[in-house]
């Protein structure tokens, strides 16, 4: 990531001529390394510091005390943990002059805990026996926390979200299924009461790492009473927000820039390192630098496990009758977004299809492994891996072919969704004939598969904008839209020059900045490119108006009662479809890619590189969801922190990646960044189902395949 001695011509991403977060050097700074906890529950009774140099700097959690919770949607964490809940949890920061005095500060420092038994997995965290990780939850005030919270107090549950079509309001009045499946009652039995055939299975997702190429970095000082953080993050408002409150400042007293990332996915999305960072600033009167280690970055953040129950009834000709969901979250130890996650996962688990009856009961539940957040798919992988591998199966016992029992379902232009929101602007019947005509399956179907989906974004939601004239002749754009290597520079240059009318070598976007930018909800949820194109159509016509400063704000409202799952949950939807082709080796369980394919809604494109390389980074990325990525945890303890031992897909996986962005003429833009993503892995399941397995645990790794053998492979004759 070291810059380029000289100018060139080349993209600065290949020559290593972008400035990243980590490449930020303020004069003075020291540098802060955090001692973490080796036990995944307990309290720390003794913090030995006299190994350490006069010198340095040592925080302890007495010390920070009273700077009391945060958290982007419950308030649950603290800057320092003397009761740790899960190993590797921060609990002594060590502030020194250089990075060496820092490291070995750290590591002279020795810990001793009265340890508590913890709890790990996602169900069993939800049972009357298991212990619990936080006491009580106080949901969160700030922008994050979109929508009402319905934690349940005596239990890990953070929050359950709820789905209830009107007819089956009454069921389940418990607050809490306690196990799976779950007791049916007389107004279930009701609702698939109509169906001739019905099917039902648990499928399990593991907790998976980001891998961003650059770590975690972040620089902090105090400058005239100001917070200035310079840090890699997605949502700079809600840093801005969430540090002010915790220092007790008016959010303009804190000043957040966001230079471009070295990749995120997720996992620099709210507050992680910046608020120690910030604290030790405080504490040191200096400026005070923070980097993770490769290791640090694997518990820093997880994607969250999950462990999903479905049920689905149809009649004797295929029509979808009624569907029945129970997701348990594994947000960790601490809730992060994991409540919005539950939420995403339980309307994206009912699929892009028509329902009689539809009920959903999605619970986030702590645990004592490392906090889950925002990752790419945000939930929809979880429940799109059950759900389109629960529509395969229900195909094979129909009797009636896997892509026409789809077609049948499929939710068009008109149709009500279960939140009772209408759909329009659908493509999914395309994009299904799409997928399914790229692996050929008119030829026959042995060993290909698969799956459509829906995915929503983040509603309610505002973004604006402001284009400033510049004596030269350009236009400055400042957005608060974070570059995390999808480009969004570009995007929002070409759309600028689109609707100023100017070549894009007049068009200039600097980093976001808090004290430049106007406020943006976020850059997830792949909102920012529809966002972002609607405010700067109305900024450059605020601009026209006035002459030297244009601004533009466009609002999307919308949200879901928790309830009831009823209201907007999406104000559009993210559709895509993938399809596969495979072998499995049926000695070693080894599973052979011939092809794989993805095809998403674009609307309309805005930069094709771009855009095509965000469809193929979320099917290599979701590849490896789907073949072998898992962070293996015994006891609590991560086991595989680092490249060696975590596979990520390589180049050669990715050979044979295909795939394609659908348009309309005249359509609004969409977002890409994450819509390639749920498809895959169900896709990949159902051609590996195909030949005789019945694989309902991801990865698929060849153990797995060879254990969910059901029958020989049949030759065909």
């Amino acid at each position: 990531m070291r810059r380029s001695p000289g100018p060139s011509p080349a993209d600065p991403r290949v020559v290593g001529g972008l400035d990243y977060s980590i490449d930020h050097h303020v004069p003075g700074a020291w540098h802060l390394r955090l001692v973490r906890s080796d036990v995944a529950a307990g309290r720390v009774v003794d913090i030995d510091t006299t190994g350490v140099e006069s010198d340095v700097t040592i925080i302890t959690p007495a010390d920070v005390a009273a700077y009391g919770t945060f958290g982007c949607q419950i308030a649950d964490q603290r800057v320092l943990a003397a009761e740790p809940k899960f190993a590797g949890d921060p609990v002594v920061a060590v502030v020194a002059p250089t990075p060496e005095a820092a490291r070995e500060a750290a590591a002279s420092i020795q810990l001793d805990y009265d340890e508590a038994h913890g709890v790990f997995n996602e169900f069993e965290a939800a049972t009357a026996s298991a212990p619990l990780v936080h006491t009580s939850h106080a949901s969160a005030s700030g922008d994050a926390a979109y929508f009402a919270m319905r934690p349940l107090d005596g239990t890990n549950v953070c929050h359950r979200f709820r789905i209830r079509t009107p007819e089956l309001r009454g069921y389940d009045e418990p607050e809490l299924i306690r196990e799976l499946p779950p007791l049916d009652d007389a107004t279930m039995s009701d609702a698939f009461a109509g169906s001739d055939i019905v099917v039902e299975e648990t499928f399990r997702t593991p907790a998976a790492a980001h891998v961003p190429m650059e770590p975690h970095a972040t620089t902090a000082q105090w400058v005239d009473g100001r917070l200035e953080v310079i840090t890699g993050t997605q949502t700079p408002f809600n840093l801005r927000q969430d540090l002010a409150a915790l220092f007790g400042l008016d959010p303009a007293d804190v000043r957040v820039v966001a230079p471009a990332m070295g990749g995120s996915f997720g996992a620099k999305t709210f507050m992680r390192t910046e608020a120690i960072t910030a604290v030790a600033a405080a504490f040191t009167g200096k400026p005070v630098r923070c980097v993770l280690d490769r290791d640090e970055v694997f518990s820093e953040v997880t994607r969250h496990a999950s462990t999903v129950w479905m049920r689905m009834g149809a009649t004797r000709e295929g029509r979808f009758v009624a569907k029945q969901m129970v997701a348990y979250v594994n947000t960790g130890a601490y809730a992060d977004c994991g409540p919005g996650v539950a939420q995403k996962l339980g309307y994206a688990g009912v699929g892009p299809y028509r329902f009689d009856h539809v009920a959903v009961d999605s619970y986030c539940t702590y645990t004592n492994l490392p906090p889950a957040g925002a990752f790419r798919g945000y939930g929809a992988m979880q429940s799109a891996w059950a759900s389109e591998r629960l529509v395969d199966m229900l195909a094979g016992e129909l009797h009636i072919d896997p892509v026409e029992l789809r077609r049948m379902n499929l939710l068009r232009d008109g149709d009500a969704f279960c939140t009772g929101e209408i759909m329009h602007d659908t493509h999914f019947e395309e994009l299904l004939d799409d997928a399914a005509k790229a692996v050929a399956w008119n030829d026959g179907r042995d060993g290909k598969g698969v799956a459509i989906i829906l995915k929503g974004m983040q509603t309610p939601s505002r973004a604006e904008v402001a284009i400033h004239a510049l004596p030269d002749g350009r236009f400055e754009v400042r957005s608060a839209t974070a570059d995390m290597g999808q480009g969004a520079p570009e995007a929002l240059t070409r759309m600028a020059a689109d609707v100023l009318g100017v070549p894009p070598e007049h068009i200039v976007v600097p980093p976001p900045d808090t004290d430049l930018a106007p406020y943006d909800t976020r850059t997830t949820s792949s909102r920012s490119t529809h966002m972002m194109s609607r405010a700067l159509a109305a900024a450059a016509d605020d601009l026209r108006a006035n002459g030297t400063v244009g601004h533009g704000r466009i609002v999307n409202d919308g949200g879901l009662d928790p309830d009831t799952g009823t209201g907007v949950a999406s104000s559009h939807w993210h559709q895509g479809a993938a399809a596969a082709h495979v072998d499995v080796d049926d000695e070693t369980g080894i599973i052979d890619v011939r092809s794989l394919y993805a095809t998403s809604y674009a609307g309309r494109v805005v930069h094709r590189a771009a855009a095509e390389l965000q469809n193929e980074g979320s099917m290599i990325m979701s590849l490896g969801t789907a073949l072998f990525e898992e962070l293996t945890y015994v006891d609590g303890q991560l086991v595989n922190p680092n490249l060696s031992e975590y596979n990520i897909a390589s180049a050669l996986d990715g050979a044979t990646i295909h795939h394609r962005l659908l348009e309309t003429p005249g359509a609004e833009v969409h977002g890409l960044g994450e819509t390639a993503v749920p498809p895959v892995p169900p896709a990949l399941g159902n051609a590996v189902a195909s030949l005789g397995y019945h694989p309902c645990r991801l990865p698929m790794t060849p153990e797995r395949v060879l254990a969910s053998r059901v029958h020989p492979r049949q030759e065909a004759p």
